[in-house]
C-alpha cells in the first residue's frame, strides 16, 4: 500500500511560485490515497456502465474538499422565466486563509427532462391531467410510460441544489486539478444518455450493453408496489440511504422499479435539501 504523503494547499505553502514535480506528485498521491482509504464506489463516486470513467459524486467532492481544508462560497444567479425555475450557481473555493483557488459553475432548470416530468402514479390521474400537461415517453424497445408535467415550485428547491452540486463538483475538480481522474458528475443525467455513452463503448451484442440500453415497466403488481413504497420511504432519508439501499437490492428487485429511479432521486436529493440549513 502506498505511504500517505502529505500535502497541504499550495497557495498557503508556497506562496506565488510555481509547484514543482514533487509537489504535484504528492497531491495525486493523497488524492489516491483518500479514494482507497476513505471513499467508497457508489456512494462518493461510480462509474458509467461498461467504462472505466470514473464520476465525482457530491458527497466525494465533500470529502476532497475537506481533505485540502478548502471552503464554498457559492454565488446565486436566477434565471428562472416563463414559469420555469432555474438557477446558475458559481461556487468559489477558498483555503483557510481565504485564499481564492478555482471556481465551478452550474446550471439546473425545470425544464429539464429529469424535472420537467414524471411517471403519474395511476392511470385515472393521466386521465384527469389536461393534455397539455401529459404525454407517452416513448424507450427504444417499445415500452410506453404515462407522465404528466411537473409542477415547477414542487422542485424549486432541488434545482436550486443540484445546480449548486454541479457548481461544486466542478470547482472541486477544477481546483484539485483531478480531471484525468473524474469526470464532472453524470449521476444525474437521463438514463437515455447513459444509455447513449454505453452504447458507444461497449458492443451492443453483450448483455451488459442489452441490460443498460433497455428501458423496461413491469406489469402492476403486489410485489411492485411494495418495491416502490420501500424505495420512496428509504428516498425520503436522503442520497446516501438510498444508494445504500439500492446497492444491497438484488437485481430482480431493481428491476421491478427502475422506471421509477428518476423519481426515486428527486425525493432524495428533496430531502437532502430541507436538512440544510
Amino acid at each position: 500500500m502506498n505511504a500517505v504523503v502529505q500535502f497541504q494547499p499550495a497557495v498557503d505553502n508556497y506562496g506565488q511560485r510555481s509547484l514543482t514535480a514533487a509537489d504535484v506528485r504528492a497531491q495525486v498521491n493523497l488524492m489516491q490515497d483518500v479514494m482507497q482509504e476513505v471513499m467508497k464506489d457508489g456512494t462518493h463516486y461510480g462509474r458509467i456502465p461498461g467504462t472505466q470513467s470514473k464520476s465525482l459524486y457530491k458527497a466525494g467532492a465533500e470529502k476532497l474538499m475537506a481533505t485540502f481544508r478548502l471552503a464554498a462560497k457559492p454565488e446565486v444567479e436566477d434565471l428562472s422565466e416563463g414559469g420555469e425555475v432555474a438557477y446558475r450557481v458559481t461556487v468559489n473555493l477558498l483555503t483557510a486563509g481565504g485564499v481564492f483557488v478555482g471556481a465551478g459553475i452550474g446550471e439546473c432548470s425545470s425544464a429539464e427532462e429529469k424535472y420537467s416530468w414524471r411517471a403519474a402514479v395511476h392511470k385515472k390521474e393521466w386521465e384527469a391531467t389536461p393534455e397539455n400537461r401529459r404525454r407517452i415517453k416513448y424507450y427504444r424497445d417499445g415500452k410506453e410510460v404515462q407522465q404528466v408535467r411537473t409542477n415547477p415550485a414542487d422542485v424549486a428547491n432541488t434545482i436550486l441544489k443540484m445546480a449548486k452540486k454541479r457548481a461544486q463538483v466542478d470547482a472541486v475538480i477544477t481546483a484539485t486539478a483531478a480531471s484525468d481522474i473524474f469526470t464532472q458528475d453524470i449521476e444525474d443525467l437521463p438514463d437515455e444518455v447513459v444509455a447513449e455513452i454505453v452504447g458507444q463503448r461497449v458492443s451492443r451484442g453483450t448483455e451488459a450493453a442489452q441490460a443498460a440500453l433497455r428501458q423496461t415497466v413491469p406489469d402492476d403488481s403486489p410485489e411492485r408496489d411494495t418495491a416502490i413504497k420501500e424505495a420512496t420511504d428509504v428516498a425520503s432519508l436522503g442520497v446516501d440511504a438510498f444508494r445504500a439501499m439500492w446497492a444491497g437490492w438484488p437485481k430482480d428487485k431493481r428491476a421491478l422499479v427502475a422506471d421509477r429511479l428518476g423519481d426515486f432521486q428527486c425525493i432524495a436529493e428533496s430531502a437532502d435539501a430541507e436538512d440544510v440549513p
